[in-house]
């Protein structure tokens, strides 16, 4: 799956949710493509509300691994944070990533860098 959002269209949230199930409808148990969606929500919503320059989103599985990265156009690596009462709903994307992926990171890319996750087909 490769998808181009642009700035601030959180409307591709939903788009990406919808390609990201479809492409794995056949893949590992549904609570896992269910974390997928989540996660991956979580890291479009972030590039999209946070840079000006859209985002671009590839999932891909392999073997039994599905990946799935978001890079954006802005120099700055995020950091987790824990959230606190005063956040309200913000800052809690990449607790979850960190809390239910199998595997994540952040490398720069060019201009910009590259949130990724990993999950695996089976129990973590």
């Amino acid at each position: 799956m490769l998808r181009r959002l642009e700035c601030g269209d959180l409307t591709a949230v939903r788009e990406v949710r919808r390609a990201l199930r479809e492409l794995l409808r056949h893949w590992g148990k549904p609570d896992r493509a269910h974390v997928a969606e989540l996660l991956a929500s979580e890291l479009v919503t972030n590039a999209l509300i946070h840079t000006d320059h859209g985002a671009v989103v590839t999932a891909t599985v392999a073997a039994s691994t599905l990946r799935v990265e978001v890079r954006d156009f802005v120099a700055g690596l995020p950091v987790p944070r824990v959230p606190t009462a005063d956040l309200g709903t913000n800052g809690r994307g990449l607790v979850l990533v960190q809390s239910l992926a199998d595997a994540w990171g952040v490398r720069t890319h060019g201009v910009g860098k590259v949130v990724w996750f990993e999950l695996y087909e089976g129990p973590a």
